[in-house]
């Protein structure tokens, strides 16, 4: 339902990332497998999170005598170390080990350098496809005898930036993060508690919103999100101003917003 709120387009979702097996974490999942089942997906599904996220959802087939168009391809996500999940042209995936109640893990997405960039004011005619993917590449452009043809710097524009995000689900506060999220773009970290109820928080394996700050100024990162609130806050605020006073550029993640990295 949120999905089609917001206008996220979900029959184009090839793999989906669960941290940990809470139900807040999960339970809408078969609603969506389902959705994508009667708007007929075929294409598989690669689906990453701790033992027994496939026993739920099989489960829930076996009992419901149901078959779906397409194919589930459950990858396990090892909680104890970072680990290499995935890896494609653009993005490379690694988990970030979390401290929670049970098994949890988070998730470092990471762009590969993305290729320079046609000036297209500067493409002549006898410029054909082949000389462009090389320009592309980064390269320059010769003749069979040798002869340079195109000038990599005179026909090209620097890439666009590649940029890092992190998800820290639940965890409780953990300074060994810090060397795993150095210098990551956006970093969305849970504040489930204000620094008044942080005995709260160490009790629940989660975290303060000043606790949280301080993970993304030791980390260097550039900008923090933080969420996960407790329904005690009816005003957020203070979270906010609790995060900002460790960190200066943090932000509410208030479900439906949009952070444009080239702008903040």
């Amino acid at each position: 339902m949120q999905l089609k709120k917001f206008s996220v387009p979900f029959h184009k979702i090839d793999r989906i990332f669960v941290s940990h097996l809470h139900g807040d974490h999960y339970l809408g999942l078969m609603g969506l497998l389902f959705s994508m089942h009667l708007l007929k997906r075929t294409a598989d599904l690669h689906l990453y999170g701790q033992r027994g996220l496939d026993e739920i959802i099989t489960l829930q087939l076996k009992y419901s005598k149901s078959s779906l168009n397409f194919k589930i391809i459950f990858h396990h996500v090892p909680f104890s170390a970072p680990s290499l999940l995935h890896e494609d042209d653009t993005v490379i995936v690694h988990s970030i080990p979390l401290v929670h109640k049970v098994p949890c893990t988070g998730f470092l997405f990471s762009e590969k350098p993305k290729p320079r960039r046609i000036d297209k004011d500067k493409i002549d005619e006898g410029m054909r496809l082949q000389h462009i993917a090389l320009l592309k590449q980064g390269k320059d452009v010769f003749n069979e005898d040798g002869t340079l043809l195109y000038k990599n710097e005179d026909y090209t524009l620097d890439p666009r930036p590649s940029y890092s995000y992190a998800y820290c689900s639940d965890t409780a506060y953990s300074p060994e993060l810090v060397k795993q999220l150095h210098g990551v773009d956006l970093l969305y970290h849970e504040a489930t508690f204000t620094h008044e109820h942080e005995d709260k928080a160490t009790e629940t394996f989660h975290s303060t919103a000043s606790q949280a700050g301080r993970i993304a100024r030791d980390a260097g990162v550039k900008n923090l999100i933080i969420g996960h609130f407790s329904a005690r806050y009816k005003e957020l605020d203070t979270l906010l101003k609790e995060a900002s006073a460790e960190f200066p550029s943090s932000h509410l993640a208030i479900e439906g917003e949009t952070f444009d990295l080239e702008k903040l």
